[in-house]
């Protein structure tokens, strides 16, 4: 069921709850694979093999953070498209992006198929677990290509109102990763040994799966995104399109690679410590990753419905939306760490049997946790902007606030007070970014006239 644009008033409240309700689910699925995954791996080979595992963070978040500036991009224009009810436009936009996609997963394929060593040690990953990480590496960026592909389709879904298709989808996947990640870490019923790559195999596999059974499902709804031969037609490097495709994309991709970037910089870091704070960052990592998708997830839907408002005129309505959003995000995101504080050890000791390394990440993640609060309120204001068309300002505010706060205040302060220093960075940088991304909103943005792009 799909939501063309966004209603009166009244009903605003259960609008944005029904569209927000399965992508909450979808990213909690998308970060459950990982989570089991690594608790798998932590209990059944041990703290290297997390801790291999953890190094490939941040690589895996930058490599997909160009496919989700490109996903963001084409959301916002097939939901201005879609609220005005033109899908030969909304199919024109995915072949486009798609298009362009592919060439970059399969440049990431090769690249990752010759130097995953390289890139793992110039990451200063403890010399233990080197070898394990660059096979876990190695397997994951030969397998991008499917991962890129399936994180376009489920988020341009989403750009036509439909959340309930990514959430089926996902579940699949995950239900399939789930039940080979086990067999294949130990080679049971027949299946290869795989070790530390096993959930890197059972994600390729799960995720090629379940782009088959989408894509024979989208074809049986019709959907303007079913990969049929009018959509097949259509994908090609479609330079207007892409333009302004890429207009909202590489802003928000350079802001999130940008991101990723200062994850590389924390975790060089945090590996100075040893490979004990190696793994408990991955640990802690994991349990954040929830609270900011959360987060993140209202900020979507603030991009989405902003942006089919904008398309079927009624852009009043987007100081409404954005109310919504903030509202939301002190519930739920709000609500999701107040539990987690609650039962810090209970849901670390899910990653970590090491009494050491438990108590350690129990204290980082008392400091961090919190800040995914104001990181939510953030991305509601930049989710409101791209829904009009605009990204570079706030790209160029979270820019400013990682290069000139986060990583030198990380720096600093790991070298004053130690490791937990590393981890106060978190809330300082995200309570910036929130006072940055609010007053520009307010003071400027919100004082522009709005337009359709397509």
């Amino acid at each position: 069921m799909g939501i063309n644009a966004v209603p009166k008033s009244p009903s605003l409240w259960k609008t944005f709850l029904v569209f927000l309700a399965p992508l909450m689910l979808s990213n909690a699925l998308q970060s459950l694979f990982g989570t089991v995954s690594n608790a798998l791996l932590g209990q059944m080979i041990g703290v290297d093999a997390l801790a291999a595992v953890s190094v490939c963070f941040p690589v895996m978040f930058f490599l997909f953070a160009f496919v989700m500036g490109l996903s963001t991009g084409a959301t916002v224009l097939i939901g201005q498209a879609w609220g005005a009810g033109e899908r030969d436009t909304v199919k024109a936009v995915a072949g486009a992006t798609l298009a362009v996609a592919l060439l970059l997963a399969m440049s990431v394929a090769l690249f990752g198929g010759l130097f995953s060593r390289q890139l793992m040690a110039a990451l200063a990953t403890p010399p233990d677990v080197l070898d394990l990480a660059s096979a876990y590496a190695r397997v994951m960026l030969l397998t991008m290509p499917l991962g890129f592909v399936f994180l376009l389709t489920t988020a341009m879904l989403r750009g036509v109102g439909d959340t309930l298709t990514p959430l089926l989808a996902l579940a699949v996947s995950t239900a399939i990763g789930l039940i080979l990640t086990p067999l294949l870490i130990r080679g049971w019923f027949g299946f290869p040994a795989t070790g530390v790559t096993a959930p890197a195999w059972a994600s390729a596999i799960s995720t090629a799966l379940t782009l088959f059974v989408l894509g024979l499902y989208l074809r049986h709804k019709k959907s303007p995104l079913a990969p049929d031969a009018e959509f097949l037609r259509r994908l090609r490097l479609d330079g207007a399109l892409l333009g302004k495709i890429l207009g909202i994309g590489i802003p928000s991709a350079v802001g999130m690679v940008v991101m990723a970037i200062a994850e590389l910089v924390l975790l060089g870091l945090v590996n100075g410590f040893g490979s004990d704070a190696t793994a408990a960052y991955g640990a802690v990592n994991q349990i954040m990753g929830y609270a900011q998708f959360t987060a993140i997830s209202i900020s979507i839907s603030v991009s989405i419905l902003g942006a089919q408002a904008i398309g079927s005129g009624h852009a009043g309505r987007l100081d409404a939306i954005v109310r919504t959003g903030l509202l939301l995000n002190l519930v739920l995101t709000g609500g999701l760490v107040a539990l987690i504080y609650l039962f810090p050890r209970a849901v670390l000791g899910v990653f970590i049997t090491d009494t050491a390394v438990l108590e350690l990440a129990r204290r980082l993640l008392i400091i961090a946790l919190w800040s995914s609060v104001p990181f939510g309120m953030a991305t509601v204001f930049s989710g409101a902007m791209r829904a009009g068309g605009v990204a570079l300002s706030p790209m160029l505010l979270s820019i400013f606030a990682i290069v000139a706060i986060e990583i030198p205040s990380a720096m600093i302060l790991s070298r004053t007070i130690g490791l937990e220093g590393i981890w106060a960075a978190y809330p300082i940088v995200f309570c910036a970014m929130f006072v940055l991304q609010l007053g520009y909103y307010t003071l400027v943005w919100r004082r522009r006239p709005l337009r359709r792009m397509v």
